[in-house]
């Protein structure tokens, strides 16, 4: 399924500086973004062994089986590109998602009540898992409203290969995030504060030293973790058991992952990319065993997050990003598909899915597990110490699906990655799944440089693509030619961190730390008219501006807000404010000595002069109606 475009609106402008203050007028966006359903096929005419995934009619060809029925009728989520508030967003499709679910699985559920099956309703796929004989199937799968049948099987986790670490630590500050720039964006002041990560793994050490005080469920004196951990394990879970009621893991593999995301000790293990951030956690295998119902499960905790009894949901608590250092392999049981819908639909909650590509390297064509396969996630290779792409990575493009699609995304580094591990300690691990969790780090960077850009996956995304290092390869994968970027090997390259901030991913003059309103034409179109934006002056430390005569798009126009010492120059320029619904702003920055710009851009609007840039260059746009 294509991601659906941002949206980009343009507004007339005027120029006014002063000694106490400039206000110019520029160009203005706004953001959307959905992810269109395909529309609801009739199964009346298929034959019901056609619905049924052979697996799941095998496991049950000799007695009870577990199988996914998913209906026909599955959420169309447009609506959700309306609305730019990260909250507003996950309220509004869990409320689509969970009103669609009580609606139409209703019959389903009384026949399978009938029918004495064990059954759980999910909602963030309308989907339901049951454990049944042959006749359960059956019965289910005859029924129009029935679109498929996949199997629930167990798949074994891919254990990480243990190794030397890639390279020494500098003053406690591991090699790796050195590599990527996280140290640099530390010294700016932003280390993922604000913002909330997401892992769903093996389970966490909550009580690590390198991670208990990021953990949203920790205050410093008590834990409380109900909204900030949930267990998809509901029998088995080794030494934790079933339906822990505390962040624990029966492996390792998740506490490193959660390490390299948010790990410190506040000593000389400084091993996270973003260690101002908090961090929330869902076990989706038990002891290296996950199935699709589990890993759907903790997809719809996250969008969702309730507490420790599964009620109460509040899209409010959902994390920015997730990392999924897992795969669900289709040789296992588990379809290309399986799990495309729940991906998509939590993107479409405004949250970044961050995926591991794999370990199948070095073919081409490697990357063929969900859920680094979908579009909607954001997958990413493993480099080592010198940005040489590690022989295990798995290469795309994507060939399983028939898309063809370009993945990884990007690359990080993911061998010799020294990280935390239960018990306390640390030690090195190599695999993809150590380089996804510095990608996740890297957006909870990004947010808490710009908290206006919670919830625009599309945006975030697109800067952390922009921004990385390009590297070429000659490995022709897909037919892509030797060195071109981005490329099936290392995707559009290594992640750079400090150039995320610094950089200009959409090239229009303003570093992206700055730019309240990115522009790249590959993301933002124009919509309809508005007219006339003019400019009050400066009272006291209040920043007023007029409204434009009309509005072109959806609603009211918006405006974003930013500051600089020169008005020829915003390429330093603060981000004051962005989404704002009124028209006038206190700065704390204000009074001040000598002069001050501000650049008021105003969304949904058009016009002949469609103003200029953050930097000065003037924008071209069509003109109004």
């Amino acid at each position: 399924m294509p991601i659906s475009r941002i949206r980009k609106w343009f507004v007339a402008s005027a120029v006014l500086t002063t000694q106490a203050s400039g206000l110019p007028a520029a160009a203005g966006v706004s953001a959307t973004t959905g992810l269109p359903q395909a529309p609801s096929v009739s199964t009346e005419s298929r034959s019901w062994e056609g619905k049924v995934h052979p697996r799941a009619l095998a496991d049950t060809a000799a007695g009870q089986g577990e199988f996914l029925v998913y209906l026909v009728s599955q959420a169309d989520l447009r609506g959700a590109a309306a609305l730019r508030d990260k909250a507003a967003r996950g309220r509004w499709v869990h409320r689509s998602l969970t009103r669609l679910a009580g609606r139409t699985q209703a019959p389903v559920l009384r026949l399978l009540e009938g029918l004495g099956a064990e059954h759980r309703s999910f909602w963030i796929a309308n989907m339901i898992w049951v454990r049944g004989p042959r006749p359960v199937l059956e019965a289910v799968a005859r029924r129009a409203d029935v679109l498929l049948v996949d199997p629930n099987p167990g798949i074994q986790m891919e254990a990480p290969a243990p190794g030397a670490e890639g390279a020494a630590a500098t003053a406690g500050v591991e090699w790796n995030l050195v590599q990527v720039g996280a140290d640099m964006v530390w010294s700016q002041g932003f280390t993922g504060q604000g913002v909330v990560i997401g892992g769903q793994d093996t389970g966490y050490q909550w009580s690590h030293p390198a991670l208990r005080d990021r953990y949203r469920g920790w205050d410093g004196a008590a834990a409380d973790h109900a909204y900030n951990w949930h267990d998809a394990i509901h029998s088995g879970g080794g030494v934790c058991g079933a339906d822990a009621p505390a962040p624990c893991d029966d492996d390792l593999h998740g506490t490193h992952t959660m390490g390299t995301m948010v790990g410190d000790d506040g000593g000389v293990n400084r091993i996270g990319m973003a260690p101002g951030a908090r961090w929330i956690g869902c076990r989706n295998m038990d002891q290296g065993f996950g199935t699709p119902a589990t890993y759907a499960e903790c997809f719809q905790w996250f969008v969702a997050p309730t507490d420790l009894a599964g009620n109460n949901p509040d899209p409010a608590r959902a994390p920015d990003v997730i990392n999924n250092s897992w795969a669900c392999p289709p040789f296992e049981g588990c379809a290309a598909d399986t799990l495309k819908t729940v991906v998509e639909n939590t993107r479409a909650a405004g949250i970044v899915v961050v995926t591991s590509a794999g370990n199948e390297g070095s073919a081409c064509e490697s990357i063929f597990w969900p859920p680094a396969i979908y579009e909607a996630s954001f997958s990413v290779g493993a480099t080592d110490a010198t940005d040489t792409i590690a022989s295990f990575s798995s290469r795309g493009p994507v060939t399983v699906d028939g898309s063809g699609r370009l993945k990884p995304d990007v690359t990080a580094p993911g061998v010799g990655v020294r990280s935390s591990v239960p018990g306390g300690g640390y030690a090195a691990f190599s695999g993809t799944s150590m380089a996804g969790p510095h990608v996740a780090g890297q957006v909870a960077l990004l947010l808490s440089a710009r908290p206006d850009l919670r919830g625009q996956v599309d945006v975030i995304e697109a800067i952390l693509r922009d921004s990385a290092l390009k590297l070429g390869t000659n490995q022709v994968c897909g037919g892509i030619p030797a060195n071109q970027v981005p490329n099936p090997v290392y995707g559009h390259g290594r992640v750079d961190a400090a150039a995320m901030l610094a950089g200009d991913a959409d090239g229009d003059g303003t570093s992206n730390l700055a730019d309240c309103a990115p522009a790249d034409a590959g993301l933002w179109t124009v919509p309809d008219a508005a007219r006339s934006l003019s400019l009050g002056g400066v009272a006291g430390e209040e920043l007023s501006w007029s409204p434009p005569e009309g509005t072109g798009g959806a609603g009211p126009p918006v405006y974003d807000v930013l500051r600089a010492g020169s008005p020829a120059d915003f390429g330093a320029a603060a981000c004051v404010a962005s989404g704002l619904a009124g028209t006038s702003l206190t700065d704390p920055a204000l009074p001040v000595a000598g002069v001050l710009s501000y650049l008021i851009q105003a969304r949904n609007a058009c016009g002949a002069n469609a103003g200029a840039g953050s930097s000065g260059t003037p924008r071209a746009g069509r003109a109004c109606p």
